[in-house]
């Protein structure tokens, strides 16, 4: 398996694989897919099977899942008391205050990052034991947001 990345912005997308980066545009009408990447050019088909994309191009199939960083933004560290950023962004909401006991999955606080809100959870019933930034604050990717404590 191979991690690929692609950061998109303003100017364009750049996908970044194997330690490599290169310039990445792509049209897709219906089923049928056109890629630039870096002076490659390559023409074929796709088919999305839920999160799953499979293309198909120059006789060759591969299997290409979406993967949303964002998807349980805080969850991998929550029950050891850290619930951290997933990227860099903007608390917008804060939810809780040091002493709140919470159930699983309820929102503890709302960051905004690449022009999208995310909610992060509580990973398990326990106590917010500290709420380490406010409604306006940027946090860098990483930065623990809040500490929790599990029931």
């Amino acid at each position: 398996m191979l991690d690929v990345k692609l950061d998109s912005n303003a100017r364009g997308s750049t996908l970044i694989y194997a330690d490599q980066a290169a310039p990445f545009a792509y049209t897709c009408q219906a089923d049928d897919l056109r890629v630039n990447l870096g002076t490659r050019r390559a023409h074929g088909q796709v088919h999305a099977d839920g999160d799953t994309f499979h293309v198909f191009y120059a006789g060759r199939h591969v299997s290409l899942a979406w993967l949303d960083p964002l998807a349980h933004a805080g969850e991998a560290e929550g029950e050891g008391g850290k619930l951290t950023a997933p990227m860099p962004g903007k608390v917008i909401a804060v939810m809780v205050e040091a002493g709140s006991t919470v159930a699983r999955g309820a929102p503890l606080l709302v960051m905004e990052a690449m022009k999208m809100e995310h909610t992060i959870s509580a990973p398990a019933d326990g106590v917010v034991s500290e709420v380490l930034y406010g409604v306006g604050e940027q946090v860098a990717e990483g930065a623990q947001l809040l500490a929790f404590e599990s029931k």
